[in-house]
């Protein structure tokens, strides 16, 4: 598929949805983008006044997501492309996070990205084209203290990503999952839901995380007008991959994960075989 397409980004107010969003418009295409106010819907259609559209929606509020998909393929075209991308970091020892958090966690990174894909999923199908792009994230391949319930929806999201590709893979549609390393965006800074710390046990552990992680933010080597140049090398492509990596950091940690996880693999092979009849 080439030419101009339709664009469905999700939370292009900022970070990388923000870049997204000007990459595209930049290439000529239009874009379609969610918002949460009215403000930052009149902010963004003024980029690109002919080719960029806001329509305020919360990705978890589901039963909404699926008129308005509509009304985007009855009032501006097609939706060539979703690009899954709304999504925030929570930061939090397991033990020390309410649940409740965890569940708005998956809320807006893994049930919300699903209702879109299911709101867009039947145009392409009946198009047989259409290509749908989740943001996940090195945490969905590699974990470290302090952020479970991030990791979890993104090992989630790659999860789900990677069936539907199975699934559609005879209907034209092609499925990326997207997974960033470190960027400079706004997901260790003001976008990051942190839960209170409470047990001193986990102070040695954990307190010299955050505060690299806190130290860190604004000097990430990932450079989100890249990502955004990446997202469009993958649209054009003919034969676009179900997993990329974006960032040296995301190749070296999630090669090590790899190696890791291989070499556990082999040590324990026997005992993973002893099961079978």
């Amino acid at each position: 598929m080439s030419g101009r397409r339709i664009f469905l980004i999700t939370g292009v107010g900022s970070g990388f949805g923000r870049a997204f969003a000007e990459a595209a418009l930049a290439a000529g295409h239009t874009v379609v983008g969610t918002v949460r106010s009215d403000d930052a819907r009149a902010a963004f259609e003024t980029a690109a006044p002919e080719r960029a559209k806001g329509i305020v929606l919360d990705v978890t509020d589901t039963a909404a997501i699926a008129p308005a998909v509509a009304a985007v393929e009855r009032d501006i075209g097609p939706i060539d492309v979703l690009v899954n991308n709304a999504g925030y970091g929570h930061e939090g020892v397991l033990e020390e996070s309410p649940l409740d958090e965890m569940r708005r966690q998956f809320e807006v990174n893994v049930f919300g990205a699903v209702a879109m894909i299911q709101a867009v999923l039947p145009g392409m199908r009946g198009r047989r084209r259409g290509h749908i792009v989740n943001i996940t994230s090195m945490g969905g391949f590699i974990t470290m203290p302090g952020i479970a319930y991030y990791c979890g929806s993104k090992f989630a999201l790659e999860g789900v990503s990677e069936v539907l590709a199975k699934e559609v893979a005879g209907l034209g549609i092609k499925v990326t999952a997207v997974a960033p390393g470190s960027f400079r965006t706004d997901w260790a800074g003001r976008s990051m839901v942190r839960s209170d710390r409470s047990i001193a046990d986990y102070d040695a552990l954990f307190d010299p995380i955050r505060k690299a992680r806190q130290d860190k933010n604004g000097r990430q080597a990932g450079d989100p007008a890249k990502a955004a140049q990446a997202l469009l090398a993958i649209v054009e492509a003919e034969n676009p991959p179900v997993h990329l990596l974006l960032g040296s950091d995301a190749l070296a940690l999630v090669r090590q994960k790899i190696d890791a996880l291989t070499a556990e693999i082999a040590a324990w092979e026997d005992l993973s075989r002893s099961t079978d009849f």
